[in-house]
């Protein structure tokens, strides 16, 4: 099995790519080895010392560490997932449902809420997995979008000329209605 890694715009994260699926349907984020008891792959990352974040997307891992060096954890990194495919274990427990954080707009807003979505899916989204990362809806209130951002993207030192030069400027754009972009 050959994994391939990549650097993301946060200098804490890297992209670890399998060449298979990771996670099919919704993303994962572990900020904390406490909250990672329905994943055997993100509790074994979290084994290993220097270990302080795990995100799955579709086809990839992104790893954030603390103030560890990546000449050192990088290899006990890859070691863990090499040995968790291997394995043949699955990424999350089959007794454990999706996270759907709970999204709040006026009944009014649910045309615009409906733009903001698509345009998240067909522009944003993608380039954002580029970078080891995702970007969600969270809400639609007083002209202010709120996203949640997780992956390489949560913490990022980039993240927030993304979210005011990228993504604000593109929802403006095409919906008048949005005065601004937030992080959640």
């Amino acid at each position: 099995m050959f994994i391939q890694t990549e650097a993301t715009p946060n200098p804490a994260t890297l992209k670890f790519i399998p060449g298979r699926v990771v996670l099919e349907g919704d993303t994962r984020d572990y900020r904390e080895a406490d909250g990672a008891h329905d994943s055997p792959l993100a509790e074994k990352l979290f084994q290993v010392p220097g270990v302080a974040g795990v995100y799955f997307g579709y086809d990839f891992i992104t790893v954030t560490k603390d103030d560890s060096d990546w000449q050192h954890l990088k290899p006990a990194v890859l070691g863990a997932i090499m040995e968790h495919f291997m394995s043949g274990q699955p990424v999350l427990k089959a007794d454990c449902a999706a996270e759907n954080a709970e999204e709040f707009f006026g009944e009014g807003d649910s045309e615009t809420v409906a733009t903001i979505k698509e345009l998240l899916e067909t522009r944003v989204r993608p380039a954002v997995a580029q970078d080891g990362g995702d970007i969600t809806f969270r809400g639609f209130k007083d002209g202010i979008v709120y996203l949640s951002m997780r992956g390489a993207c949560a913490g990022c030192p980039s993240s927030t000329a993304t979210l005011r030069h990228g993504i604000q400027n593109l929802m403006r754009h095409f919906i008048p209605e949005v005065e601004e972009v937030r992080a959640m």
